[in-house]
């Protein structure tokens, strides 16, 4: 399964650099209950693999919030990554 990273989670005044907001285009918010716990996997132009865990729901569109194990650059925003 594949999705899309659509930013970092943050607020007004934070930004958490390893947690990313991952939308699936054909998720809803039920069915992303199901994807708790699946590791995330974003591949790098250098090809350097980054994994992270689903942690929980993001809204109610079927979003996920993903924590990876360290930072993520900015150009990951748009990239796709693959759930398994």
């Amino acid at each position: 399964m594949e999705g899309i990273l659509v930013n970092f989670r943050g607020g007004r005044h934070t930004k958490y650099n390893n947690h990313m907001i991952l939308k699936v285009p054909t998720l809803t918010k039920e069915k992303a209950k199901a994807l708790i716990g699946k590791i995330v996997i974003w591949t790098s132009p250098a090809k350097k693999e980054i994994k992270g865990i689903v942690k929980n729901i993001h809204g109610n569109s079927g979003c996920v919030r993903v924590i990876f194990e360290k930072g993520m650059p900015g150009q990951s925003i748009g990239s796709k990554v693959k759930i398994m």
